[in-house]
């Protein structure tokens, strides 16, 4: 079985409530981006013996948070040494928004694992675009490039949306069993 690691910044706790079904799905272990920005060298060590990689972000002004956007920016050192060449990666995000310009935060994780030489997956769920289709559903928002969730402003982080949580639970899921089939 492969390492899989989910690493995620979230500001309120919805992201990381998608993170853990995200994690449940893949077998993962989680490792959170702090207030601050940083991750500990046991976690860099962490991301560096991993098979695979799910980005985790809440979207804010059309992007990545800050928080997230420091941790990015610091495995420059990993993209020099090529540390995460052929890695596999996947990512999600959330928003309050049902558009909110996730797409956006999608296409740069991407980008983030394209750069460092890595294999992305994408969701592998058709969307659920029927007139009987509900929020319940899996992949409700119809994404194809990661994972898409949305979570009102004001919702509790146990008001997560169900169909979004089965959504992150399948994508892990999907990362991991790709992980293991290019492993053999």
């Amino acid at each position: 079985m492969s390492k899989v690691i989910v690493i995620y910044h979230s500001g309120y706790g919805h992201t990381e409530r998608l993170a853990e079904a995200v994690a449940q799905g893949a077998g993962a272990e989680l490792i959170a981006i702090d207030a601050e920005g940083n991750i500990s060298e046991a976690q860099w060590a962490a991301l560096a013996a991993a098979d695979a990689i799910i980005f985790g972000t809440p979207t804010y002004m059309g992007g990545p948070s800050w928080q997230f956007k420091k941790f990015a920016d610091a495995s420059s050192k990993q993209w020099f040494s090529r540390a995460w060449s052929d890695k596999v990666f996947g990512g999600f995000t959330n928003s309050a928004s049902l558009n909110g310009d996730k797409q956006v935060t999608l296409i740069s994780l991407q980008t983030l694992a394209s750069q460092h030489g890595g294999i992305w997956v994408s969701l592998g769920n058709l969307p659920a675009n029927t007139k009987t289709s509900t929020r319940s559903d899996v992949n409700s928002l119809g994404g194809s490039v990661g994972f898409l969730a949305q979570t009102p402003s004001d919702a509790s982080v146990d008001e997560v949306v169900d169909g979004d949580l089965a959504t992150g639970k399948a994508y892990g899921q999907r990362v991991a069993a790709i992980a293991d089939r290019l492993a053999k």
